[in-house]
């Protein structure tokens, strides 16, 4: 597995604010995401939630390590029980015309190498293709 960061790319017909609110707010989230409880976007806050795939459920834990509203939400992302590995979700956010530029980027997926076949760089970039292309563009535009 190589170390390059996943970075992935969608323009969305939706306003900075709207994208914004789909990232942070925790109602809009169910709608679109994961049921994150308690979800509150704020530096060093910490969530667990758990997601089946095909018959198997993995539990995901992350940290909030940056906020700037409208622009960037960084956070860990790991999955104890699965692996003692750790990765780093950013969004970052950029007004593009009357629309939005997402761009995710994803580093350190190759630290969740003890983890099994679940967890390929190949899965995760299926994984976050599908929840932007289709997850997210459906929330904001649908």
């Amino acid at each position: 597995m190589d170390n390059l960061p996943i970075i992935i790319e969608q323009i969305y017909t939706a306003p900075v604010s709207k994208v914004w609110e789909a990232l942070t707010d925790k109602e809009k989230m169910e709608e679109w995401y994961f049921d994150i409880k308690g979800f509150i976007a704020e530096e060093g806050k910490t969530f667990d939630f758990d997601v089946e795939d095909g018959g198997n459920l993995y539990h995901h834990h992350f940290e909030i390590l940056e906020v700037i509203p409208n622009k960037k939400l960084r956070h860990t992302w790991t999955h104890p029980g699965h692996s003692k590995g750790r990765s780093v979700l950013t969004w970052v956010l950029e007004p593009v015309g009357k629309g939005t530029k997402v761009t995710l980027i994803h580093e350190g997926v190759e630290n969740f190498s003890d983890a099994g076949d679940g967890f390929t760089k190949e899965n995760y970039i299926k994984g976050w293709n599908e929840i932007l292309e289709k997850w997210l563009r459906n929330f904001l535009e649908g």
